[in-house]
């Protein structure tokens, strides 16, 4: 730092301690943060002045750590955002959507909602995180009026946390049951088996009349999208060894939420060992989960390339890959095709949850973020396409070997990857080699997505406390044992016989396609709007070294949040009763309890707003100009050369303590 830089910080510094007698309708304090100085979001009263108008900078709200870790190297960042983002929404709930809604005309509306929805908003959060080095919701800083923002995505990753991992639990518990010669969901010789299980799939397909019904997605893993009744396996109350090893091993289904049953203590072991898994994963921090997702992100990758070349090898592959591709050019007149390719976009980019702001703050300021979104983003949707050929290729073989048509066989979600899937394994040579290999692709896809989470959540907890109190000297270790620990303790309540409801209502509401569009319009509404969608320009080019097309400030300012608040609307117009496996309808507590979840982040964005604006003091404009003024960090200055870019300047407006950072090109 030039000795300029410090004679004005040291000037800053000692204005900051003068007491200032506030003029009526004035702010009571301006809420600016200096490089180096003061960076107070909330001034308090100073304690020896004896007067209530003297304020001085809150010296806990200081910013910008210039011993922040960052990646090992800008691979471990790309293989991150990989493991986080692709996951089981890409290998199962794509495919379906896909085959759902017009089969490869659907790429079409995904495509376009890819570049108007996914890659902004996706570089929009990794660039934030990235210039200003903080996590989910001290990244807010940037306009500090909407710091709730910050808090709403917390709250959706924890919820996320918190409930996706069962779907790794559900995965140990098969993946440990394949280790033997028999699989257990092969046949209907066991203790969990009814009178109605069966395996004459031909007799009981040719005596039956199907019902086909289309069943709306919810969100990344909805259960309820399982029609057991309309299915070709179970006519006339006849039920499938995998069904019933689904529902009575398993899951050992109750009759409803109300029926909580006792714990499962085989399930409450599995969800142990990978809370265990995650917590080990990360609890060194980023140096160390930049290594580990190096085999996490890239294991699924070897496993799906050799189920497609085994299920392209298949009877009857050629007719499920022609199902899934074959293109139905009426579907694009339909609303709801449109609204699919716009959610799971969202879905599958992971984005509103804070984490990829996290993962971005341990980016080196220099690093191209830019260029980072785009490989990214063809990285995530090549997946989900690849996928669709490895499920369908194993589809069409399935229907092939029943004699039924492809539609009888296709699940979505869990269905599709506790029920479809572990069918098909039944149906091919050695079944418990590739039923252990699909397990284990299962296993190691969610774990990256999850312990991703878990850093995500942490790094913006570890960011909220204030740098000189007694829980930030907590070693980060406790911290991540807190949040596992807490965490394991929510989800028993998912081990037990009513485990499934309360599973689906957290998979409904908390991490829903409404609370993530409401994230996605609110974040591009603040920086485009309230910050300047110009000014976040010039800062992602004082980064990169040049300003991206303008085609980002576009979407930021005007296509991205009108796509969003359009979908978002569609969503509230349609809404639809909570219903599981098409028969059991949610009562109207546990549809309150649903709502209290997607409101408990919602929320977040307006009461923070209101009460930001209660608490500070002045008129209306006033209020406005300084609590959307930007704390910049002390990294501001370290990252930039002063001689060219930097400039300390008074501005005359403000009052004679406010200094502001000012950078320019």
């Amino acid at each position: 730092m030039t000795p300029e830089l410090r004679d004005h910080d040291q000037k800053n510094e000692e204005m900051c301690q003068e007491d200032r007698k506030s003029k009526e309708g004035e702010a009571e304090c301006p809420l600016v943060g200096t490089a180096g100085g003061c960076h107070a979001e909330v001034c308090e009263p100073s304690p020896g002045s004896g007067s209530a108008d003297s304020c001085v900078c809150d010296p806990r709200a200081v910013l910008g750590h210039s011993d922040r870790q960052t990646w090992s190297s800008q691979m471990d960042f790309i293989m991150s955002c990989v493991g986080f983002a692709v996951g089981l929404g890409n290998v199962w709930r794509f495919p379906y959507l896909c085959y759902k809604n017009g089969g490869g005309v659907f790429l079409i509306p995904y495509v376009l909602m890819v570049f108007v929805g996914g890659i902004p908003v996706f570089f929009l959060e990794i660039a934030l995180g990235q210039f200003m080095k903080q996590g989910g919701v001290s990244a807010w800083n940037i306009a500090p009026l909407f710091k709730g923002l910050g808090l709403a995505s917390m709250v959706i990753v924890f919820f996320c946390n918190t409930y996706y991992i069962m779907i790794l639990a559900w995965g140990l518990y098969f993946l440990v049951h394949s280790f033997t010669f028999h699989l257990p969901w092969a046949s209907c010789s066991h203790e969990w088996n009814t009178p109605n299980c069966t395996l004459d799939f031909s007799r009981a397909c040719s005596n039956h009349t199907f019902l086909t019904s289309s069943a709306t997605l919810s969100s990344l893993l909805n259960i309820s999208s399982l029609n057991t009744s309309g299915s070709c396996l179970e006519p006339e109350g006849m039920r499938s060894p995998v069904m019933e090893f689904w529902e009575r091993k398993v899951l050992r289904l109750s009759g409803g939420l109300d029926e909580v049953g006792d714990i499962n203590s085989h399930m409450v072991l599995c969800l142990l060992a990978t809370w265990v898994i995650v917590y080990f994963c990360i609890w060194k921090g980023v140096k160390f989960t930049g290594k580990v997702v190096y085999f996490t992100a890239l294991f699924p990758y070897l496993v799906l390339v050799v189920l497609f070349f085994h299920g392209v090898s298949l009877p009857g592959a050629v007719s499920g890959i022609v199902y899934y591709l074959k293109p139905d050019w009426s579907k694009l007149r339909d609303a709801q095709v449109w609204i699919d390719a716009a959610t799971q976009i969202f879905y599958s980019y992971a984005i509103g949850l804070g984490a990829l702001t996290a993962l971005g703050s341990y980016n080196r300021f220099n690093n191209n973020c830019y260029q980072d979104a785009f490989v990214l983003a063809l990285i995530n949707s090549g997946t989900s396409v690849f996928a669709g050929f490895v499920v369908f290729s194993v589809l069409g073989f399935m229907a092939a070997e029943q004699g039924v048509d492809i539609s009888k066989v296709s699940e979505s979600g869990p269905g599709l990857a506790f029920i479809a899937y572990p069918k098909a394994v039944t149906l091919m040579p050695v079944p418990p080699l590739w039923a252990v290999l699909f397990f284990v692709m299962l296993l190691v896809l969610g774990l990256d997505s999850q312990f991703v989470g878990v850093e995500g959540f942490v790094t913006g907890l570890l960011d909220m406390l204030p740098s000189k109190s007694y829980f930030s000297s907590v070693r980060r270790e406790v911290v991540v044992a807190v949040c596992c620990i807490t965490c394991f303790f929510i989800d028993l309540s998912m081990v037990t016989e009513g485990g499934m409801y309360v599973f689906q209502l957290f998979d409904y509401y908390s991490a829903s396609g409404i609370t993530l569009l409401w994230q996605a319009f609110w974040e591009c509404v603040v920086v485009a709007w309230v910050y300047g969608a110009d000014r976040f320009m010039d800062d992602v080019a004082r980064m990169i070294g040049y300003r991206p097309r303008p085609y980002m400030k576009w979407c930021w300012s005007y296509i991205t949040p009108l796509v969003c608040m359009g979908v978002f609307l569609f969503h509230i117009v349609n809404y639809k009763r909570l219903v599981y496996n098409g028969v059991y309808v949610y009562p109207w507590w546990g549809e309150m309890l649903g709502w209290a979840l997607a409101l408990s982040s919602m929320l977040c964005i307006p009461l923070t707003i209101l009460y930001k604006l209660l608490l500070c003091k002045g008129s209306l404009i006033k209020r406005w100009q300084h609590l959307t003024t930007p704390i910049w960090g002390q990294h501001h200055l370290e990252f930039l050369s002063p001689e060219t870019e930097v400039k300390l300047l008074h501005n005359k407006e403000a009052s004679k303590n406010t200094l502001l950072f000012e950078s320019v090109i």
